[in-house]
């Protein structure tokens, strides 16, 4: 099995995406977003550190973290957003890395991990990664979604674009472009080229073979 990233940067599309591989293509889609937020629930490890380095201020009543204004100062002060990125990025990884090993038990060619921080976060996991799917999107509207979205100020909106590597320097660096655009018909045919690509890659079959000769050696 291999491993896909599909990134992208805030409000370009690449949940759209992500459910088009899942939902179309049965592609497994491990999401970065969902254990981001488990990671964090109270009692987790995560979140005591979280509770240590930002204090009570960014908690709720119930002991949930006030995402938004955990939001306003790591989007506001590059150190705390470092700070908060070296607590939960950890954690986060192992998660889902664990979900990667089942797919990978279950036989599924590859798998595609749904990282918006993919470049961002300087680590290990891009030497784990075969192939990668930048989505775009123009900048003008990409602030709009966003903007959309969250039902925010533009002052914010921008904060959070700027907190990420630019969208032509991502583009790049991918294997596949998905220029989201347009409608959503067209999206999904670039998805569907994308995937088509993805099926025809063998080297899931390498990876097998190179452990099949690993284990008779070790034998």
């Amino acid at each position: 099995m291999f491993i896909v990233a599909l990134t992208g940067g805030i409000s370009t599309g690449k949940s759209t995406v992500a459910r088009l591989l899942q939902n179309e293509h049965g592609i497994p889609v491990v999401d970065a977003d969902f254990y981001a937020r488990k990671v964090v629930e109270p009692g987790k490890k995560a979140w005591y550190k979280i509770r240590s380095s930002f204090g009570d201020e960014v908690f709720k009543s119930d002991d949930q973290i006030d995402r938004e204004k955990l939001g306003h100062i790591v989007f506001r002060d590059t150190s705390k957003r470092r700070c908060l990125n070296q607590i939960t990025h950890p954690e986060i990884m192992k998660e889902m890395l664990w979900m990667v090993c089942k797919y990978a038990l279950k036989g599924y060619p590859f798998v595609v991990m749904d990282l918006p921080l993919l470049f961002e976060i300087k680590g290990d996991l891009l030497r784990f990664v075969h192939k990668i799917i930048v989505v775009t999107c123009e900048p003008d509207i990409q602030l709009k979604r966003l903007i959309d979205r969250d039902l925010k100020g533009v002052e914010l909106a921008k904060m959070k674009i700027s907190a990420q590597m630019p969208l032509e320097e991502k583009a790049r660096l991918a294997n596949f472009v998905i220029d989201n655009n347009g409608s959503f018909e067209e999206t999904r045919e670039q998805v569907n080229q994308v995937v088509a690509v993805l099926k025809s890659d063998k080297f899931h079959l390498k990876i097998r073979i190179f452990l099949s000769l690993v284990s008779v050696c070790l034998m």
